[in-house]
């Protein structure tokens, strides 16, 4: 492993990954702000648009595994300047789609462009930063995609009355362009040294790594937290806010600002502090256990409307900066050398369980509204449903839990070891 120094290497290496990760966030985020624009000019119902918008979950999803074999054996440069371009020319057709169909294959075409962006960046980071800086860098990686997430909010609904949805979309093709570019040219090359696997052989790693109970321990955080985290800041949350909290658009972008500020501060936080907690100690599952149970309860404050809609939304983004380091916690029971695929696995995870809450909580109010429930009652059940889900999956992560039994992943390289099975 080559070590990462200096400034240089800052702006050589992480600058590189925080764009990629920043527009990936952008573009995750962005149809919460233009969902009304859409639903307006397309006349979707709310299944339509959560099926559109988890497009781009589904499609990212569908890439984990490939990427995550792609990324062990090519390496972030390759990987993640290729798909760049497939997120500009889905950027393309979606500014110019006019159905329900075109926009959906378009933001597929997105989601598939995207799905490197983060686990090349981490991936980029366990090849060339010592293990106590992971923290670290995955704090501040995540920072940029809360910036991402921020320019999706207010700057975008600003942008609106002036360029429209799909003029935005005509800059987000361009700027996907110019980031792979740098990409190409300024990340190290580094791949994989070591004798080719068959794609068997790969396959058989992968499903070694979803057959590990040291993976199945943190599968369900990684689906209802941070899966149904994204697809309330993806969607939901603006529905939310306008249905059940009474605000315009506007307002309601706003708030969604908080929930990315909190987020920001949170992973930043992280960045900061990473590397001096993990020194004393405290591990990716602990903050995972402390900042979960903190979110359970400003959920269900939230649900409950007890205290400033701005606060309890700021929290809510704050807090959630832990789900980055399920990425850390998972990883931490497996061999370095297949980091990709581990990483990836566990963003599968996640993003379909963004898939499942996103169009299942459309279809859910659907239901619930033909049933003859108002739009405000029917999210609030659709959100209670969530946090039952969250509390499920909790469970697992609880301090003093020891898995039944260990089992060895397969790993091209048999000589080393993995780490405990509690990830600590």
């Amino acid at each position: 492993m080559s070590v990462a120094r200096g400034p240089g290497a800052w702006a050589r290496i992480f600058v590189p990954f925080a764009l990629g990760y920043y527009l990936s966030y952008l573009l995750r985020t962005v149809n919460a702000v233009i969902s009304p624009s859409l639903t307006q000019e397309l006349g979707l119902s709310a299944a339509d648009l959560g099926l559109l918008t988890s497009m781009y979950f589904l499609a990212f999803g569908l890439a984990q595994i490939p990427v995550g074999i792609a990324l062990d054996r090519f390496g972030p440069r390759r990987v993640e300047g290729t798909l760049l371009l497939m997120t500009a020319a889905g950027a393309v057709c979606f500014a110019l789609g006019d159905s329900l169909l075109q926009l959906g294959i378009a933001r597929a075409m997105i989601g598939l462009g995207v799905s490197s962006c983060l686990m090349a960046a981490l991936t980029g980071f366990a090849l060339w930063y010592p293990r106590e800086r992971q923290s670290s860098m995955t704090g501040f990686i995540m920072s940029a995609g809360a910036l991402g997430a921020l320019t999706a909010s207010v700057p975008v609904e600003a942008a609106l009355p002036v360029l429209g949805w799909r003029g935005v979309f005509w800059i987000i093709s361009g700027v996907a362009l110019a980031v792979s570019m740098m990409i190409f040219r300024s990340l190290p090359d580094e791949v994989d040294s070591r004798p080719h696997e068959t794609p068997a052989e790969a396959l058989a790693v992968v499903a070694g790594i979803f057959l590990s109970p040291a993976f199945l321990r943190y599968a369900g955080s990684s689906m209802f937290f941070v899966g149904g985290f994204m697809a309330l800041q993806s969607l939901w949350a603006v529905p939310w806010l306008m249905n059940v909290n009474g605000l315009d658009i506007a307002h309601a972008a706003q708030t969604l600002v908080l929930l990315n500020l909190g987020m920001l501060g949170g992973q930043f936080s992280i960045g900061v502090l990473g590397t001096l907690l993990a020194r004393r100690g405290l591990k990716p599952l602990n903050l995972m256990q402390w900042g979960y149970g903190c979110v359970l309860v400003v959920q269900a404050a939230i649900l409950f409307n007890i205290g400033p809609v701005p606060l309890l939304w700021l929290l809510f983004g704050f807090l959630s900066a832990v789900n980055s380091q399920t990425y850390l916690a998972t990883s931490a029971n497996f061999s370095r050398t297949i980091f990709g695929r581990v990483s990836t696995a566990t963003n599968l995870m996640a993003f379909a369980g963004a898939f499942a809450v996103q169009w299942g909580l459309g279809l859910a109010l659907d239901f619930l509204r033909g049933a003859g429930l108002e739009m405000k009652a029917a999210l609030e059940l659709g959100f209670a449903g969530l946090i039952v889900l969250q509390l499920l999956a909790f469970v697992p992560l609880l301090p003093g839990l020891r898995l039944p039994f260990r089992r060895r992943v397969p790993t091209t390289t048999p000589t080393e070891s993995c780490s405990r099975p509690d990830g600590r």
